[in-house]
């Protein structure tokens, strides 16, 4: 392992953010990366991607909310993350399967189908409307 190459949970921490922001626009709030990658705390947070600005891999681009951009967005950073390598398929089973619920006239399936759809949101995929 090189000295500037991540760990695991810093590959997965850049993953998110960045499909993150390719699903959305801009980057996420502390919290919504505390509540995806299932972190205890907003300061535990704040330390893992302090540690990423010290290693040139994250940027903030100012001191607003949701600045934050992956600076090194390479297959080094981020080829082995399952968010990545998984993204496509699952935007299109999401999508699939979200198409075929939404005709249901049931109110618990049209509730599935809205967590479906943030959850894919939060991992930055993009679910296509019907």
């Amino acid at each position: 392992m090189t000295e500037n190459r991540p760990s695991k949970k810093q590959r997965e921490l850049l993953s998110f953010i960045d499909g993150f922001i390719k699903g959305n626009g801009y980057g996420p709030s502390y919290r919504e990366i505390m509540r995806a990658l299932d972190y205890r705390s907003v300061s535990t947070v704040a330390v893992h991607v302090n540690g990423l600005i010290a290693r040139g891999l994250l940027q903030k681009k100012d001191n607003s909310a949701r600045s934050l951009e992956v600076m090194k967005n390479d297959d080094e950073v981020v080829a082995d993350s399952p968010v990545l390598s998984y993204g496509k398929w699952l935007q299109e089973e999401i999508t699939k399967r979200t198409r075929s619920l939404e005709s249901k006239d049931d109110d618990a399936v049209r509730h599935e189908v809205s967590t479906l759809k943030e959850a894919a949101r939060i991992l930055g995929l993009g679910v296509t409307d019907v």
